[in-house]
């Protein structure tokens, strides 16, 4: 069995909002499957849909090949879910919420390893009002867990946290990855999806514009490199070197960084314009998704 999940012509209409417009797409076992995109780009949509929190309007779900309803009790008990909002009692401690949760399922994983996995010994007997933003995000997905599933589904983990709680969320997705769990991740970090993703999903307004590996969309660009830099006339660079303007910087594309950055350099003295802060980058998927739909994913 190599599918895990199979998703056939899904679909989700609120009014003339196509938040989920026919897409289809295959999870394959043991690996890391990111959904790319922006805020309301259908992500969160897509997922509760297969975890059976919301109805779709038509379309297929199939588990390991076979199982065609999320709300088939097998099913339950072989998913996890880590939702983007999450809901727990603030006056339990992190022991008796994961044991509360653990008792939900005919099979469930003790408490205390759980809490060692996710690195909460010290907090094991606090509250839950009591713990950082990070702490919770590491409850959450303890608490996905608690079944031992086969497939675990994180909503946007590292929204919000610090870059040091982010990379601790990574080291568990990829501590869950080799231990043979299935991870299905949405993020619009596009760094996130670089970092842990085997295959990726690049979704806006409720489609499927790309997928593939990493490097696989990255060719997509047929560019090298990424020349980016400030100047005091950035719109200029922009016209002349057909460049995109972002964060107030200039990004231009290339294939051949050293005539580029010459012209540039060259054009910035017989105009009299200061460049400042020039970084010459490959392209990541941010690039990707700016050059499929002509924004950033964060807009």
């Amino acid at each position: 069995m190599n599918n895990v999940i199979e998703i056939r012509n899904l679909k989700k209409y609120y009014g003339k909002v196509k938040a989920v417009d026919d897409i289809s797409f295959v999870v394959r076992k043991g690996e890391i499957f990111a959904f790319l995109g922006p805020n309301g780009a259908g992500k969160t949509t897509t997922l509760e849909i297969i975890e059976g929190l919301r109805k779709k309007d038509s379309g297929e779900i199939i588990f390991f090949e076979k199982y065609t309803s999320p709300q088939d009790f097998y099913i339950k008990e072989q998913i996890g879910v880590q939702l983007q909002n999450n809901a727990f009692f603030d006056n339990l401690t992190v022991y008796e919420t994961l044991k509360m949760f653990g008792g939900l399922y005919k099979k469930s994983i003790e408490p205390i390893e759980l809490i060692n996995k996710m690195s909460l010994n010290e907090k094991k007997n606090a509250k839950v009002k009591e713990l950082s933003g990070g702490q919770k995000q590491r409850l959450a997905i303890a608490v996905a867990l608690v079944n031992d599933p086969e497939i675990v589904f994180l909503d946007e983990p590292t929204t919000g946290l610090d870059p040091q709680s982010r990379r601790n969320i990574w080291d568990i997705v990829l501590e869950l990855k080799h231990q043979g769990k299935t991870i299905v991740l949405t993020t619009h970090y596009m760094e996130e999806a670089e970092y842990l993703a085997d295959s990726v999903q690049i979704i806006d307004h409720g489609k499927i514009i790309a997928k593939g590996t990493v490097d696989k969309l990255i060719k997509l660009l047929n560019k090298e490199s990424v020349i980016v830099f400030k100047s005091s006339n950035n719109k200029i660079f922009e016209e002349k070197f057909n460049g995109v303007i972002f964060d107030e910087k200039v990004e231009i594309k290339t294939d051949n960084v050293e005539d580029t950055l010459f012209n540039i350099m060259s054009f910035s003295k017989d105009k009299d314009i200061y460049l400042d802060d020039i970084v010459i980058r490959k392209p990541n998927l941010e690039d990707v998704f700016l050059n499929l739909t002509g924004r950033t994913l964060r807009e």
